[in-house]
């Protein structure tokens, strides 16, 4: 009789381990939207991230539903950790600036073997409004080695095969007007291929097509929140991805 009972037990504690196992499952499925994109912070903890450099891990905290980084603790980036190695994507978060800052997001960031930075990267350029020139919603290239191209804000930049650079305007785009001084603002990167769209607000900020040999470009690699500047506070939220390739 007592066997009997210890092995109703077993059976039914593996049912319960099997049904938290299914549920575990399904809560991480249910992160991923009918869109395809998946949420990649959870709006409580910073898990699946890591500061870079270890030593900058004070400056980013979560924090009311925000993921927020304070200059005055450190200086670096906030790395996706679950994928280091990404090349077609969209991503979509929104921000905010309460004070001036200088910020941004990198996409295919690998480690700079030439020293001159610690990484090379396609970087979107944030900031709050009235930072220098037309640096908001620009394409900043972190890229040692290679030409580094100007594409502000207002910029359709094409990069021919030759590293020559061609610039027109981008039409109907987005006005300094447009952007929230000090709210949150909602922003759309797309990556496919050669080509890079920094959208803001629901409108395109700048873009760029490079037509380098295949060498000469940023491939695949991670994803990371900049925090540039001591004195500064940046926050993130509403942190979605969808890998294309």
């Amino acid at each position: 009789m007592n066997q009997n009972l210890s092995k109703i037990k077993l059976i039914v504690i593996g049912l319960i381990c099997f049904g938290l196992s299914s549920f575990e499952t399904w809560a991480e499925d249910e992160k991923q939207g009918k869109d395809g994109f998946v949420t990649i912070f959870d709006g409580k903890t910073l898990n699946g991230w890591e500061a870079t450099p270890g030593k900058s891990a004070p400056a980013w905290e979560a924090k009311n539903g925000a993921i927020v980084g304070t200059g005055d603790k450190g200086r670096g980036y906030l790395t996706y950790s679950k994928d280091k190695n990404v090349a077609d994507l969209e991503l979509k978060f929104s921000y905010r600036f309460p004070g001036k800052g200088n910020s941004g997001v990198s996409i295919r960031a690998i480690p700079d073997k030439t020293g001159r930075r610690d990484f090379q990267s396609y970087h979107a350029d944030l900031g709050h409004v009235g930072i220098g020139g037309k640096v908001l919603g620009a394409w900043d290239f972190h890229t040692p080695g290679r030409r580094e191209h100007r594409c502000f804000r207002g910029d359709v930049l094409v990069i021919g095969k030759n590293d020559e650079p061609t610039i027109t305007p981008v039409k109907n785009g987005l006005k300094v007007s447009d952007i929230k001084k000090g709210q949150w603002n909602d922003v759309h990167i797309i990556a496919k291929g050669n080509n890079f769209k920094l959208y803001i607000n629901g409108k395109l900020s700048s873009e760029f097509t490079e037509h380098l040999p295949l060498a000469k470009r940023l491939k695949s690699g991670m994803i990371q929140l900049q925090l540039h500047d001591p004195g500064m506070v940046v926050e993130f939220k509403k942190i979605k991805l969808k890998v294309l390739k």
